[in-house]
């Protein structure tokens, strides 16, 4: 079936995505999405416009009201609660996908979780129980959600995760998500050649810092935000439709000899002193 404009968020959709459907053919899944704003959203809605069957999850009965309407719109074919961090979850929604389709092409982790009082404090001050919750939502995830892709990926395919410049350099109150994506970043290196002989490659996707729910959590966020739009080259912040283009192109076959990298989407904050 030919992709169409996804109609629940216009602005992520460009005529230039009818290029040729280049990943007609191709099933993923992705995880995160919490609203419109989501850069989990702005991914799906790219892979959607160029030919991708999707998978959607979302947290709980409270999310499902915002996300079953924008899945339904992106014409997922399986949508299905997912909480990491209750027992079987992750295991029941990878038992569906082989029951309904047989295989994966492509998997999107776009899910991070820190408590506040351990996200608002120095993290020398974090404690064991807030350290442990945000490595198993951020970071452990991705590598158990990798585990259960492998078997549904005989072809190859492709793991990604979102990081945040964080992960490289002390960003002020960023807090204790950065020692989490930082470890994320180097799970990504080293899925990247354990799972390589099996033809999966693996990536770190980067965006600069946007206004999603996610993000309101750090505290001082909107001088975060003005502070990196002064400082990137372009002067300004990047959108979710050209994160979710960044993507599209990693899952499709252009990208065949990367992986176990980081990408960063930031209009070139990242390489600014």
């Amino acid at each position: 079936m030919a992709a169409t404009p996804i109609d629940p968020l216009p602005r992520v959709w460009d005529p230039d995505d009818r290029i040729g459907d280049m990943l007609r053919g191709k099933r993923g899944l992705v995880v995160g999405i919490a609203n419109a704003d989501s850069i989990a959203f702005g991914c799906a809605a790219k892979l959607r416009a160029f030919g991708a069957e999707l998978a959607v999850t979302w947290l709980n009965e409270k999310a499902e009201r915002f996300v079953r309407p924008l899945a339904e719109g992106l014409g997922a074919t399986i949508m299905m609660p997912l909480d990491v961090e209750q027992p079987g979850a992750m295991e029941a929604v990878f038992r569906r996908i082989a029951r309904d389709w047989g295989r994966l092409d492509f998997l999107i982790h776009s899910i991070a979780f820190a408590p506040r009082e351990d996200l608002h404090g120095r993290v020398v001050d974090c404690s064991a129980e807030g350290f442990a919750q945000a490595m198993r939502v951020s970071c452990w995830s991705f590598l158990r959600m990798a585990k259960l892709a492998e078997p549904l990926m005989p072809a190859g395919g492709v793991l990604a995760t979102m990081s945040y410049y964080g992960a490289e350099k002390v960003v002020g109150n960023y807090n204790l998500m950065g020692p989490v994506k930082a470890a994320l970043e180097a799970s990504v290196r080293a899925l990247a050649v354990e799972l390589g002989p099996r033809g999966i490659r693996v990536f770190a996707v980067s965006p600069g810092p946007l206004r999603t729910r996610a993000a309101s959590g750090i505290a001082q966020f909107d001088e975060l935000v003005e502070i990196a739009r002064s400082r990137a080259p372009q002067h300004r912040l990047v959108d979710i439709a050209e994160v979710g283009r960044v993507v599209a192109f990693l899952v499709g076959g252009a990208s065949s000899g990367m992986t176990g990298d980081t990408i960063h989407v930031d209009a070139g904050l990242h390489n600014v002193a």
